[in-house]
């Protein structure tokens, strides 16, 4: 019916602006990216559980594919850990900007793990990108320790999402993103002995503020986000959805802009560099979305 196809487009949208809200979030959270994003892995693990649990969701698979989902935990955990430190030592609109390059990195992996040739547009779209991340780096080069924690955390973002379309077509998105989550948590762990945090009271004496939003970051923008995107996935196609969330820069660098003025006007160039970025992948999606509504059609 209409009207449900008009529901689930709001919905969709409600999404990627809680996507976008996520950097709102990183930049709020006092403590640094890897605590930060272990808190939110767990927070989300615990409540994906209990989803499972209330919808009786069987999750027993082949410990084969469990390997291959925690090495798919360990790179959305090193994503997201490489997107909140770019926050942190830059600020929102650099993560969100580069971020935005994922879209490339995925027009390269997709055709290696999926064995097809790498479409002639997306080289063009690539090159693009390319400039606007080279327009963007010659005006903020005080920013250059974002822009490249930016970049890695987009090339990993890819490598997970097309990982993510190999597995998705054996399991479900609730089974997968227990086992990536959990061996995300289990990684993290050991990376913060590692490194020193030696799990020491600062780690679990939270400011409450940091409670507050760390529960928002791993419940709303996290096991919400994820059970909520597959059931829209339902409804409406999943190269409209992947074409949505490509807004998520857009919404975020807005909402950025309201919250930390201060902090996130930018020069001029930047924002000529980020609109060149965000064109490409905007185009790239829909003659993606086009060119798959021409195969339906013929098949």
């Amino acid at each position: 019916m209409p009207n449900d196809k008009l529901k689930n487009y709001l919905h969709l949208h409600f999404l990627v602006f809680i996507a976008g809200f996520t950097a709102i979030l990183g930049e709020l959270i006092t403590i640094s990216a890897i605590p930060l994003v272990w808190y939110r892995m767990i927070i989300a693990l615990v409540l994906i559980f209990i989803y499972i649990k209330i919808a009786k969701i069987k999750i027993n698979i082949p410990k084969t594919d469990v390997v291959k989902l925690s090495l798919a935990g360990i790179i959305i955990a090193l994503h997201w850990i490489t997107f909140f430190a770019s926050i942190e030592v830059s600020n929102i609109s650099i993560a969100l900007s580069m971020f935005s390059t994922g879209a490339f990195f995925a027009s390269i992996i997709e055709p290696l793990v999926f064995k097809r040739k790498i479409i002639g547009y997306e080289i063009i779209f690539g090159l693009l990108v390319i400039l606007g991340v080279i327009i963007i780096t010659q005006s903020e080069l005080k920013h250059l320790n974002g822009i490249l924690l930016g970049i890695v955390s987009a090339f990993l973002s890819a490598l997970f999402a097309v990982l993510n379309g190999k597995f998705l077509k054996k399991f479900t998105a609730t089974t997968i993103s227990f086992y990536e989550f959990l061996s995300g948590i289990l990684f993290i762990s050991i990376l913060m002995f590692v490194f020193g945090y030696g799990y020491s009271s600062t780690i679990f004496h939270l400011p409450k503020s940091d409670i507050t939003y760390l529960l928002l970051l791993g419940s709303i923008c996290t096991a919400y986000a994820f059970i909520a995107a597959v059931h829209v996935m339902h409804y409406i196609s999943p190269y409209t959805v992947m074409l949505t969330y490509n807004l998520e820069p857009v919404y975020g660098i807005i909402l950025a802009l309201l919250f930390f003025p201060e902090n996130e006007q930018m020069s001029p160039t930047f924002y000529y560099g980020a609109a060149i970025i965000l064109f490409s992948v905007l185009v790239n999606g829909i003659l993606k979305n086009k060119k798959q509504m021409v195969k339906r059609k013929s098949s």
